[in-house]
């Protein structure tokens, strides 16, 4: 078998990409600001724009920041949140009931600045086969990413064998887009089935609702590693 690669799966906790990358034989690291769940040592608590230049062969960047970018965000930058976002300082975040609307609305603006900034960061790292994974986006969030940045790959988890809806955008660079390896039936809409099915986009508010929304599917990983990571080992042969 020829050497293994050397890859950092970004923005991710949960350890699923990574796990399924190193099953194969790489050399694989993750990369998030919280510690891996599965405590791995495998697993840098850092920013990722610290250590996208240590020489890596291939980028997954699974679940950055992308609140502030997608369709499901755009609101806040115009009616700004009761509750004060995860993202915004300490301080924002203990003054924000008292904040006028306007201050409101200008951090959600400058939260979106940021976020771009990080995806924009990660598409352009010294990288020479990148994946980085966003919802679909809103049109501010888009004007302000990379003029170079390609139209996304759309995924399901049931294309992959997990009976879930949850469309994920892939934005790929030297990278194939995934092929399906186990397409299922999606359910008929009202059906209980479909509700299960959409158990992502039902998940009730609580502190554990982004892990829910933003948790990589076992099947999509397997994928990704067979597919992405095979492709790019015959090439580094």
């Amino acid at each position: 078998m020829s050497h293994p690669l050397r890859i950092l799966i970004g923005c991710e906790t949960s350890g699923v990409m990574r796990r399924a990358f190193a099953a194969r034989g790489h050399d694989v690291w993750s990369c998030d600001l919280l510690p891996a769940e599965d405590r791995s040592n495998r697993h840098m608590i850092c920013d990722i724009r610290e250590v996208l230049h240590l020489g890596w062969d291939l980028l997954a960047v699974m679940h950055p920041p992308c609140t502030r970018l997608c369709n499901s965000g755009v609101r806040w930058l115009h009616v700004a949140p009761t509750n004060a976002p995860a993202e915004a300082r300490p301080g924002e975040r203990a003054a924000w009931p008292d904040l006028p609307e306007d201050t409101r609305r200008a951090i959600m603006w400058r939260l979106l600045d940021e976020g771009a900034a990080l995806f924009s960061a990660c598409w352009r790292a010294p990288i020479p086969r990148v994946a980085v994974e966003n919802p679909v986006m809103h049109r501010h969030g888009r004007a302000r990413l990379p003029a170079d940045l390609p139209k996304p790959q759309i995924v399901q988890p049931w294309w992959f064998g997990e009976p879930v809806f949850k469309a994920t955008g892939l934005y790929l660079r030297g990278l194939a887009p995934l092929s399906a390896t186990n397409r299922l039936t999606p359910p008929t809409p009202g059906t209980e089935a479909h509700k299960r099915w959409s158990a992502v986009h039902r998940a009730p508010p609580g502190p554990d609702r982004w892990k829910i929304r933003s948790r990589t599917f076992e099947g999509l990983a397997a994928a990704a590693a067979d597919q992405w990571g095979e492709n790019a080992r015959k090439e580094a042969a």
